[in-house]
């Protein structure tokens, strides 16, 4: 069981402080949790190259797809890599760059007021095991800290993004997910 401390850093896992977050707006709740998932390059999994993205450190020349990157200032709160291993980059209590242009239920800025979880991953490949344990877990250690988190307040990008973004894509299982979370 994991757990979260009073400056919003998981307990138990890797810490990797991004530069790419802010302050929430005024006296924001946090009462959304949108699933993203990343590989770079895309549909490679392994390395330290997302955490590089994160933390403003990918050499763009390591790989002709990276070009597109260069100078993006983006992070997630955390990452779930294929093993389930954990890294956290921005404290839950901030606002971490994750959802870009985005709405859910009429409310613009999903940045402001969501949590941003990575799984290591694509549309198109299943997640594993390790993975969906390991997001079950923290969506519960999530959900004691952000009580208005409820399950129909756990997205994915797609459907704060529809038409720009697609993750975490068909290859994610939300009824598995959602079950394992009673």
């Amino acid at each position: 069981m994991f757990s979260i401390d009073d400056r919003g850093w998981l307990q138990g896992v890797e810490h990797c402080p991004s530069p790419n977050y802010g302050e929430r707006p005024g006296d924001t709740a946090v009462d959304l949790l949108v699933i993203h998932n990343i590989s770079l390059p895309a549909g490679v999994f392994g390395g330290r190259y997302i955490h590089d993205l994160f933390c403003n450190c990918l050499n763009c020349d390591a790989h002709p797809s990276f070009a597109d990157l260069r100078d993006l200032e983006v992070s997630a709160h955390a990452l779930i890599d294929r093993s389930g291993h954990t890294t956290q980059f921005v404290s839950f209590d901030d606002r971490a760059w994750h959802a870009g242009v985005s709405e859910f239920a009429g409310r613009p800025n999903c940045n402001d007021y969501s949590i941003g979880i990575e799984l290591e991953g694509t549309d198109t490949v299943g997640y594993t095991a390790q993975q969906y344990q390991t997001l079950v877990q923290v969506t519960q250690a999530l959900q004691r800290k952000y009580p208005l988190i409820g399950k129909q307040r756990i997205v994915g990008h797609c459907d704060i993004a529809p038409g720009r973004k697609t993750d975490p894509g068909p290859a994610f299982d939300w009824a598995y997910f959602k079950k394992e979370l009673s």
